[in-house]
């Protein structure tokens, strides 16, 4: 039987290219590396390694031994997520990370159908930039990560990105404001105070962007991180906001703000992040198969 240890320092080898790098990552022996990689090249009949200039190359026969022991990985993962939340007990514990500026409206939305399937379910949140919540997702401290951005293509972390729906920007504003700015939008927002989502959220350059194609420049008077901070700041009139369009009327009613124009050339994505190659938890498969409600599409 193929011992879980010996997959684990095959794939630091192929990892790190050689048996040097994988000890020093490993913390042991270089020694002890190639006696297990003997060992299981010995129960597989085939060599998993040619060497190429100084450092070790996958064979044919090592790149199939990669894709299976990464499989088995990502099934350790969700053991061991299993039980951590208590998988084989009657009440499930649900921990979702949240980045900093997803609207909580958003937020509470997507959250909310993992509620009302009847789960006896105990929900932890915790609220952070994307990534100090990766760090916690990737070491199942968390289930679930919901963000406005995914995992980058050819990253260090491994994970799967969902996406949950997207919409256009509305820009919302006091009617204080709106009256002393007033005109045909954009061109009413030439010059006016605007509050910007912080520099990690995935539409701030974009927002840039669009400002400068349609020759606004307004006077940016604040950037946050946190998208609460900035709704009181605009609940003030202290400066012109956006909030995603599937939003706007709730956002509105509830901080006292009117729409004053669309940015539909912006399109702010939602994200499910999460480590699991297959989706057992049942509150995370009700959040993502619900996802489409809250943006206006069909389950």
């Amino acid at each position: 039987m193929i011992n879980y240890k010996h997959l684990h320092y095959f794939h630091a080898v192929a990892t790190h290219g050689t048996v040097a790098r994988a000890a020093e990552h490993l913390h042991v022996s270089a020694q002890a590396i190639s006696m297990q990689l003997q060992v299981l090249e010995d129960q597989l009949g085939e060599e998993l390694f040619k060497k190429k200039g100084r450092v070790l190359e996958l064979t044919e026969a090592g790149k199939t031994v990669l894709r299976y022991a990464e499989q088995i990985f990502d099934l350790g993962n969700e053991l061991e997520q299993a039980v951590r939340r208590g998988g084989f007990t009657e009440e499930e514990t649900l921990r979702v990370g949240i980045c900093d500026m997803i609207a909580k409206t958003m937020a509470f939305r997507l959250l909310q159908p993992a509620r009302e399937a009847g789960l006896a379910m105990r929900l932890i949140c915790r609220e952070g930039r994307f990534e100090d919540l990766m760090v916690d997702l990737t070491a199942h401290k968390l289930d679930l990560v919901i963000s406005d951005q995914g995992l980058p293509t050819g990253g260090t972390i491994r994970g799967y990105t969902h996406l949950l729906g997207s919409s256009t920007l509305t820009v919302l504003g006091h009617p204080d404001l709106c009256r002393a700015w007033p005109g045909e939008f954009p061109q009413r927002l030439k010059g006016a105070p605007f509050l910007l989502p912080g520099q990690d959220a995935a539409i701030h350059s974009q927002l840039g962007s669009w400002f400068e194609t349609h020759g606004l420049r307004p006077i940016v008077v604040g950037e946050f991180d946190d998208g609460a901070l900035l709704k009181s700041f605009a609940r003030a009139g202290t400066g012109f906001m956006v909030v995603p369009t599937v939003l706007s009327e709730i956002v509105g009613a509830e901080n006292e703000l009117e729409a004053v124009g669309m940015i539909d050339s912006i399109v702010e994505q939602f994200y499910a992040v999460s480590v699991e190659r297959r989706e057992h938890h049942p509150a995370v498969r009700r959040i993502l198969e619900k996802a489409g409600q809250v943006f206006g599409r069909t389950a």
